[in-house]
């Protein structure tokens, strides 16, 4: 058998579909197919039982699948030796990163990023956590950004940054007039939240030890953007929290409503992940140190307190 027929194995097992993994392949489906059944009968098995709508793993192809991938990453782990070997940091790298840090992290490190190392391909795309787990585990991206610990145990972690939760109250709320907030001041019944999926959201009930909301409030709401939040703040319909890189680029008038908490700040640690292969780990250091170097100027809290972004079981 060969590398390539085990990666088809892979496709069929991940999408369970002959005809969609050959596209994912680049091949065409009778090549596939053809292949797949050369390795059932060198190995006198069936990997797949194809009398089941949506195509299912026999039980031996199971066993099968699982070594196929191990197999798969140390064959392209011996080209990652012979590039760091040579120094080269360069080739397609697949980037996840989440979407409440996507839009304040990304701009400040890219350029620097791809003029210093013009020999890598980045792509970037913008997943939750869930997503990008998954993503790793299938070998479908490089390397993620996100909110930690995960506690994965096939996943590497390596921390960035820590940043601070900022409160956004406006004018009409009790509160406004605090130079500093305590935990103990949030009232979850009146926090307007990201939706259901968010990590962000998750540390902001966590934070408030309680993810019980009234139910006999007027309304509820779960936005996908802080800046409709924001907005439904200002109207008086409640208060929120927002991750430390986004205040940085509010209008002046904003900005006034921003009430940092009394140390410990509470914070969510963002890492860098990648598997526990640490393959195209030339490009995962590049990475790290690029921003290191932009975010120590951004952010030098010290004395904060982690919440953990995982949701409550």
């Amino acid at each position: 058998m060969t590398i390539t027929q085990l990666k088809y194995v892979l496709a069929v097992a991940e999408h369970k579909n002959f005809t969609l993994a050959a596209e994912k392949c680049f091949v065409t489906q009778p090549t596939l197919s053809m292949q797949i059944q050369k390795i059932e009968e060198e190995l006198s098995i069936q990997i797949f039982d194809r009398t089941k709508k949506p195509i299912q793993l026999t039980d031996i192809g199971q066993k099968i699948v699982n070594q196929a991938k191990n197999i798969v990453v140390e064959a392209d782990r011996i080209q990652d030796i012979v590039e760091q070997q040579k120094g080269f940091i360069g080739g397609e790298f697949r980037l996840g990163i989440i979407p409440t840090i996507m839009p304040t992290l990304l701009p400040m490190f890219l350029n620097n990023f791809i003029k210093k190392y013009p020999k890598v391909k980045l792509i970037i795309e913008e997943l939750n956590t869930n997503e990008i787990i998954t993503k790793l585990n299938n070998g479908h991206l490089d390397a993620g950004i996100a909110a930690t610990p995960l506690l994965e145990e096939k996943i590497k972690e390596i921390v960035l940054y820590y940043e601070p939760f900022v409160a956004y109250i406006p004018e009409s709320h009790h509160h406004f007039q605090k130079n500093e907030i305590e935990v103990s001041d949030l009232n979850l019944d009146e926090i307007l939240l990201l939706q259901d999926g968010h990590c962000f959201r998750d540390g902001i009930l966590n934070l408030c030890k309680s993810g019980d909301r009234n139910e006999a409030s007027h309304f509820q709401i779960e936005s996908g953007s802080f800046e409709t939040l924001i907005k439904l703040a200002d109207e008086g319909l409640g208060t929120t929290l927002l991750p430390y890189l986004h205040t940085l680029d509010l209008k002046e008038s904003d900005a006034l409503k921003l009430k940092h908490f009394k140390e410990p700040k509470p914070a969510r640690e963002v890492s860098l992940i990648f598997s526990k292969s640490e393959l195209k780990i030339q490009i995962i250091d590049a990475l790290r140190t690029t921003i290191a170097g932009v975010i120590k100027g951004a952010i030098v809290f010290q004395n904060v307190q982690i919440i953990s972004s995982m949701s409550k079981k």
